[in-house]
């Protein structure tokens, strides 16, 4: 009697669960890279032209983050300080100093310093600063305790999940007004944290969107 199916059929088993792995080691594998710190750039640390240490100018000295900082206020993008800015004191503190060549090179030419951008949400993404901060997010949450920070580095993933979690739950985040720029302030307890968010995001009437369109725009 002659075979029903024909003789490939025989392989055809092995050849789907072979399918099968191969998908499954693919899936796994991307979703393994998502999460790691070389996709979300958590721990980018890059060489700056010139040394700057927060953990002395805010930590030991008590620098406001809005001296350097000044449009975190009020513009979509914060801004990196400029060389008047530094000038402002290193004019007068350490102005021989060896670390300090590129501001004063740009000081003298009136060249801008070529700072190496850390945080940068991607060209699609559309990021206001100044609605966080004036809503009670403190720069901790996305920057980390970068107070402390000898050299600065990227902290958080900064990535789309990582976002959604404020979005959608923004009272495990949202802190008193006086506290936005001391990172070093913390609530006292979760539950307090949840009692207090609740509250400000009543009072302040927050409510982030969590649409693709709230931020691919």
């Amino acid at each position: 009697m002659a075979n029903f199916f024909p003789s490939w059929t025989n392989w055809l088993p092995l050849k789907l669960l072979v399918i099968v792995l191969v998908l499954g080691a693919v899936v796994t594998g991307g979703i393994w890279y998502y999460f790691t710190p070389k996709y979300t750039n958590v721990g980018y640390m890059p060489e700056q032209p010139a040394p700057f240490s927060h953990a002395i100018h805010v930590e030991q000295l008590g620098m406001d983050c809005r001296y350097c900082h000044t449009h975190v206020e009020v513009a979509a993008h914060s801004n990196v300080p400029d060389t008047q800015t530094c000038m402002a004191c290193h004019s007068q503190i350490k102005a021989q100093s060896p670390k300090l060549a590129a501001v004063k090179a740009s000081w003298e030419t009136g060249t801008p310093v070529e700072w190496v951008r850390i945080h940068k949400a991607p060209d699609y993404v559309y990021f206001n600063h100044a609605v966080h901060v004036n809503r009670g997010i403190s720069c901790y949450s996305c920057h980390g305790q970068i107070n402390e920070m000898p050299v600065v580095y990227q902290a958080e993933p900064l990535s789309m999940a990582w976002c959604l979690e404020c979005h959608r739950e923004p009272e495990k985040f949202l802190r008193p007004p006086a506290e936005i720029y001391n990172l070093n302030w913390r609530p006292a307890s979760a539950q307090e944290q949840l009692a207090m968010g609740a509250q400000y995001k009543k009072e302040w009437n927050v409510n982030p969107p969590v649409g693709c369109g709230a931020c691919h725009r």
